[in-house]
């Protein structure tokens, strides 16, 4: 079997007294598709800030492609979550692709005369070409996650860490930005780390998932892990999972942080977005029919 891009043994991540994840094992393989789940706070993005070199561990080891992570490698590519750029920002489409050559480097450096024909090229790729030049303010919310993806590409890395790049995107666009990032796993054999809150738009796609919550977590195949058994363990509450129509739904959990004074209980299919940011909700743990 070949070595896996990412490798975490006993992996622990704690803020003062609060754990959010502990004694992880994890391997990924190359050209494997993890989708890694569960509610706000449970340390998703902050996993992968680990595999970044941005957070250290408090305890454990990590490993991306037989190294310890650190800053500006190229074999590992990131997509941030959506944030729409100011309809005022001038900077052009293949300028923001461009920083993801030389953008992790101080001052102005050697120019490169290969730099426009990589640039073009990976432009190309996620079918960005005829916007390209165009100012990223003008850009829809979709355009502007299709160069996001061509920037997190040009190091033809070996893993590529996805930090909900389906927010605030319609329907059409969520499966279109997924395509972008499933055909790259399927071409170049990449590792694809996909932080979500709606697993059904990726579901086809998805080889194993990492579920988080609260200090625990557990991995395996979407039929292993999304299970009512399973997350009633995680939760250490009642949880029910439906399968509908090929799409998971999940029911259970409180929707005190909804704002609901009755404390009853609601569900939403897995795949719902409901406009919130990933930072929010710090006062109350999100439905996780919400969020999973």
């Amino acid at each position: 079997m070949a070595e896996p891009t990412v490798r975490l043994r006993g992996a622990t991540l704690r803020f003062g007294d609060r754990t959010l994840w502990g004694g992880l094992d994890l391997d990924v393989a190359p050209g494997e598709f993890l989708a890694i789940l569960g509610p706000n706070g449970s340390g998703k993005t902050t996993l992968l800030k680990v595999l970044l070199g941005l957070q250290n561990l408090t305890s454990g080891r990590v490993e991306v492609c037989g190294r310890k992570p650190h800053r500006g490698s190229t074999t590992v590519g990131y997509i941030p979550q959506q944030k729409a750029f100011d309809p005022d920002v001038a900077m052009r489409g293949r300028d923001l692709v461009r920083l993801g050559l030389d953008g992790h480097r101080w001052g102005l450096g050697r120019p490169d005369p290969n730099a426009r024909a990589i640039v073009d090229k990976v432009i190309a790729d996620v079918g960005a070409a005829d916007f390209a030049d165009a100012p990223l303010g003008t850009l829809s919310g979709g355009e502007q996650q299709r160069l996001r993806i061509a920037q997190a590409l040009l190091g033809d890395p070996k893993v590529l860490l996805c930090d909900e790049p389906l927010l605030s995107l319609d329907l059409h666009r969520q499966h279109s930005t997924s395509a972008l990032i499933d055909a790259r796993r399927r071409t170049a054999n990449t590792s694809v780390l996909f932080v979500t809150h709606e697993i059904n738009p990726i579901l086809p796609m998805v080889d194993r998932v990492l579920y988080l919550v609260g200090s625990k977590w557990a991995i395996g195949t979407p039929e292993e892990v999304m299970t009512s058994e399973r997350l009633s363990e995680l939760y250490g509450t009642d949880i029910d999972v439906l399968r509908v129509r090929g799409r998971i739904i999940v029911v259970g959990t409180p929707d005190a942080a909804h704002g609901e004074p009755d404390g009853g209980h609601h569900h939403h299919p897995v795949g719902d977005d409901h406009g919130h940011d990933s930072h929010d909700h710090a006062h109350a743990e999100p439905s996780a029919g919400a969020w999973l």
